[in-house]
């Protein structure tokens, strides 16, 4: 005989329950739709429409009040202007909005409505006729009109206006009693719906009960078979020896699950010992995709080779800014010395295939120019003469527009990188402007058969500021020495100038003794 395994007992027990439960959910949500489609009738049509009823025996009362005092009170100016807006404005809204009410009503109730707009709106018309005829002051001193109008008032208006509260109040009765017997059936609906969920309730607590019963005695035996192992695991010990058993129920499959667990934690152990070690490239695979700990440890072995990799990036970077701050501060005399080394030490440092530096040449202010001061690829330094105008090609318009340019898609006749095996494309091409406060003093290029990572083209703009700074400065200094080289050889001139005039003065001045004596001799 088939044993019936604990999933099909708490399936049975579950199906039971279930069954109460449908039951009780459809009697629950039939009472619920029902009470709540009597609610919304009641909200939005019996109690507006009594309230709008009301309002409407309230109105004819008031109608009637109105007119009298039309006819007996001449001076009452407030009430004629009432009555007017009674006519006019009150009235008309009020029947829009029990229009509106009316399609929801009975036919009956709506015959009824309908007679009442149509009763009250002949004694509306009754009430004009008096209106117009009392008007002005000669029109309350003529007798006949007062007589006509009080008679109209009397043996018309109140009539009328009686027996349009009597149906009124006829109907008003009628959705009051529609109210109540909504009520009525709400609260039968609720009780019927508490009689329901408490026999539903003892239901359940009953078949869970027995329920729990069976399944204690079917479970607590088996399950005793693997509480020493999972004790362990809660001690943090990993077990070594095998914990599946033989059953093929549930039991069976928790203890395979356990089994797994320790597998999985053994591997997620030496994974978490491999990460300690630094070992940031150690594959793991997590037990599924809701493994938590796994999860959480493949992202902080990612989180820290992130880490890693930045520290390296950025002691890259300071070493890189380190390296070339002495190198600067060595050339800072000579600015092709200068520009070599600075060329050939970054193609190397930035691992690139090939660069260039061009020097803003601006001796002329009428033909600024860049001109390639020094040139380095693979290796070989190559002795080039080139001058670039502002916005002449890409490294033109870096000059132009002070901006780094960074190509990945490199044109064909663009440049080429020489080497040993021939002429190749580069992948990516960098130009950065050396530029101080918006000045530029020249533009580096490099060309590499790959791409170029972000922080790298970062470094090379930091490092173009101190290049731009530096390259400044030596220019400065050259200038400086070139006017004191200048200076010094027009002082020797202007010396050896006042030795020649100093010696043609003692010439002069034999020449004048010798003149003297001449003279003399002449003389004697």
């Amino acid at each position: 005989m088939k044993q019936i395994t604990i999933g099909n007992k708490i399936l049975g027990g579950f199906f039971a329950l279930l069954i109460v439960f449908v039951i009780y959910a459809a009697f629950t949500i039939f009472t619920l739709n029902r009470s709540d489609s009597i609610n919304t009738n009641t909200s939005e049509v019996v109690d507006p429409s009594k309230e709008y009823l009301q309002n409407f025996v309230q109105l004819v009362i008031r109608s009637r009040m109105l007119v009298t005092n039309w006819v007996y009170l001449q001076s009452n100016t407030k009430d004629k202007e009432d009555l007017k807006e009674l006519h006019q404005v009150e009235y008309p809204g009020l029947k829009e909005e029990l229009n509106n009410l009316m399609i929801s009503w009975l036919d009956g109730q709506q015959q009824t409505m309908d007679s009442a707009f149509t009763q009250f709106e002949n004694i509306l018309d009754d009430q004009q006729v008096i209106m117009n005829e009392l008007v002005t002051f000669e029109d309350y001193e003529d007798p006949m009109n007062r007589f006509k109008s009080e008679d109209a008032i009397e043996s018309v208006i109140i009539p009328k206006t009686n027996d349009l509260l009597l149906q009124l109040r006829k109907l008003l009765g009628t959705k009051e009693k529609e109210a109540q017997a909504a009520k009525t059936t709400l609260t039968e609906s609720f009780d019927n719906l508490r009689r329901l969920t408490f026999i539903s309730g003892l239901l359940i607590v009953l078949a869970g009960l027995g329920g729990a019963f069976v399944l204690a005695r079917s479970i607590t035996r088996p399950v005793n078979r693997i509480k020493r192992i999972i004790s362990e695991l809660a001690d943090g010990n990993l077990p070594e020896e095998g914990i599946s058993g033989n059953s093929r129920d549930e039991i069976g499959q928790m203890g395979s699950a356990v089994e797994k667990l320790v597998t999985g934690l053994k591997e997620t152990t030496y994974f978490a010992e491999g990460i300690g070690n630094g070992q940031y490239d150690s594959s793991y695979t997590p037990l599924s995709e809701k493994d938590v700990l796994g999860n959480a440890l493949i992202e902080m072995r990612d989180n820290l080779k992130k880490v890693s990799e930045e520290d390296k990036r950025r002691n890259w970077t300071t070493e890189g800014l380190a390296q070339f701050g002495d190198t600067l501060r060595k050339n800072n005399d000579n600015i092709s010395l200068l520009s070599d080394e600075i060329i050939s030490s970054l193609v190397k440092y930035m691992d690139a295939n090939q660069g260039g530096l061009f020097i803003l040449n601006n001796d002329n202010d009428d033909d600024q120019y860049l001109e390639l001061a020094a040139c380095y690829a693979w290796d070989q330094k190559k002795y080039l003469e080139q001058k670039v105008y502002e916005g002449d090609g890409l490294t033109g318009q870096a000059w132009m527009e002070k901006e780094s340019i960074y190509l990945t898609e490199v044109p064909d006749n663009y440049i080429s990188i020489t080497s040993g095996l021939g002429h190749a494309n580069p992948t990516s091409v960098l130009i950065v402007p050396l530029k101080v406060n918006e000045e530029i003093y020249g533009v580096i290029e490099l060309a590499s058969f790959y791409e170029i990572p972000d922080y790298r083209r970062e470094f090379v703009e930091k490092l173009a500021e101190s290049i731009a700074s530096t390259i400044s400065s030596v220019k400065i200094n050259e200038r400086t020495q070139r006017l004191l080289e200048e200076s010094t050889e027009l002082t020797e001139q202007m010396r050896a100038q006042e030795e020649e005039m100093r010696q043609n003065m003692e010439e002069l001045q034999a020449t004048q003794e010798e003149m003297q004596r001449t003279t003399r001799d002449r003389e004697e």
